[in-house]
């Protein structure tokens, strides 16, 4: 058995070394990889550079006709948008609770709808100082007949009436609490304007002390 496992054993060590090989090729074409990748980065990040220096004239007119007056136009804006009033018709259809008592003191006429019975105490004086009679008169007050009437009274009245109408309305956006998101809008775009301001406007500028 102790002649089996020497056996083995030897034979483990060629497998052993070829993969340490392998692992140590696969390292070295790794570093190689890597060297590639920075010098071709590095040449070509030189190469744009120089285009960039030898040819920049593009760029400063594009900095000078496009991207500034583009954040000047921007902030501009914002703050016309600060500024603006808004001024519109608002449509309003609802119903209002009516609720109050109604003081009603004038003389009118009324026409009886239907005869009044009357039975009145009266007393009746006999002429030539004969004494007096104590008694009634039984009158009917005939249908659609007119009477005078004194009225004086509270009337409580309590009812809906429908609203409908235009109002104007005038919104003032900065009051209207817009102004501190307008301020936070410019100061987003200020130091890009300020940074954009402060580089050179053409290769003269830019070699310039």
């Amino acid at each position: 058995m102790s002649e089996e496992i020497q056996t083995t054993s030897v034979s483990n060590e060629p497998v052993e070394n070829k993969k340490d090989e392998r692992r140590l090729n696969g390292a070295k074409l790794w570093d190689a990889f890597k060297n590639f990748a920075i010098l071709f980065s590095f040449v070509v990040n030189f190469v744009l550079i120089l285009i960039l220096l030898l040819s920049p004239g593009p760029l400063f007119t594009a900095k000078a006709q496009i991207a500034e007056p583009l954040l000047v136009d921007l902030d501009s804006a914002f703050a016309a948008l600060g500024e603006t009033n808004i001024v519109t018709l608002v449509n309003i259809e609802d119903t209002m609770p009516v609720i109050f008592d109604l003081p009603l003191a004038q003389n009118t006429d009324v026409i009886l709808t239907a005869p009044v019975p009357l039975q009145v105490p009266a007393t009746f004086f006999l002429p030539g100082g004969g004494g007096s009679i104590n008694g009634v008169v039984s009158l009917n007050l005939p249908e659609k007949m007119t009477l005078p009437v004194a009225l004086n009274m509270m009337v409580p009245v309590s009812t809906t009436i429908p609203v409908v109408m235009k109002v104007p309305v005038e919104i003032h956006l900065a009051e209207a609490g817009m102004g501190p998101a307008i301020e936070q809008l410019r100061a987003v775009f200020r130091p890009v304007t300020g940074l954009l301001q402060s580089l050179p406007n053409s290769t003269q500028e830019l070699l310039s002390p």
